[in-house]
């Protein structure tokens, strides 16, 4: 048997390379044996193909992680704003308002019945304009139309001035003083209320039966001993404010909760309501004397 047969137990010959380190007394050296360089393959994971062009491939897959990530956030981004916007418009919506959530029972029920007065005067108003409109475009009759219209305004702002007495259907509305004596502020609350209500022609008349008739330039101040100054007149109680309008609607407004008489009681003192077929309003007022208005030629 040759040497290379004795030293390996085959008779297959080593590998030539070169001779591994031997230990002491011959034995064979145990640190591990240095690759060979050639043999050295790059880690590569399973299923993936090695890369072709160094760096290059690893960089676009990243830009392209990268573009995934910004595209997906900016969509996110999106979503989250359209949600907050709907948020606060649905907000905005079921929101109640504070001022008619603090408006006490009595105030909105006086409010509502104002508004459903003025709405049908307003409709009133509309259909008679629409009848003069009908009338001023029938051709021949359209003159003598257009002459009782005139007349007809004019004797509508006569009453109004307080130049012209009126008559018709209203209330006679009565104050008798209590503990306290009627106030001037709940006279020109009456006033107003009246107004509101579809008031066209007032006059209030003291306890000597003075009258002074009522317009919108009219004032009223509280005098000495209860007594009343009206426009610069003064008036002694009782008072009583002959009103001519609707009798239901401006009664129902002087008593609704909260209202004119409940005020009036709660000083003490009562109102009396009274219905009158034809109310005279007499009291004149004298013509305010212009000094800078000129009507237009």
């Amino acid at each position: 048997m040759s040497e290379e047969q004795s030293e390996t137990g085959t008779g297959w010959p080593r590998p030539v390379g070169p001779a591994r380190p031997q230990g002491p007394a011959g034995e064979p050296d145990p640190r591990p044996e240095a690759p060979d360089p050639d043999e050295i393959s790059p880690l590569v994971p399973e299923g993936e193909p090695p890369a072709q062009d160094g760096g290059s491939s690893g960089a676009a897959a990243v830009a392209g992680v990268g573009r995934r990530f910004t595209s997906a956030g900016a969509m996110i981004a999106l979503l989250l704003g359209l949600l907050g916007f709907t948020l606060v418009v649905q907000l905005r919506t079921t929101s109640t308002d504070p001022t008619s959530a603090a408006t006490r029972q009595e105030d909105l029920v006086r409010i509502f019945s104002d508004l459903d007065s003025r709405e049908k005067r307003l409709r009133q108003d509309i259909e008679s304009l629409e009848e003069s409109q009908r009338q001023l475009r029938s051709g021949e009759q359209g003159r003598q139309a257009a002459l009782e219209e005139a007349t007809r305004r004019a004797d509508e702002l006569g009453i109004l001035a307080g130049t012209l007495p009126a008559r018709g259907p209203g209330l006679g509305v009565r104050f008798e003083a209590g503990s306290k004596p009627i106030s001037a502020y709940r006279i020109l609350d009456a006033v107003q209320e009246l107004r509101g209500a579809g008031a066209e022609a007032m006059q209030i008349s003291g306890g000597d039966g003075a009258s002074v008739r009522i317009i919108a330039s009219t004032y009223f101040l509280d005098g000495g001993d209860g007594a009343l100054v009206v426009d610069g007149r003064p008036l002694t109680g009782p008072f009583t404010i002959t009103v001519i309008g609707d009798p239901t609607t401006m009664a129902t407004a002087l008593k609704i909760p909260g209202g004119v008489a409940a005020s009036v009681a709660g000083d003490g003192g009562t109102v009396i309501v009274e219905d009158r077929e034809v109310a005279e309003v007499s009291a004149l007022h004298a013509p305010v004397k212009l000094e800078h208005a000129r009507p237009v030629s």
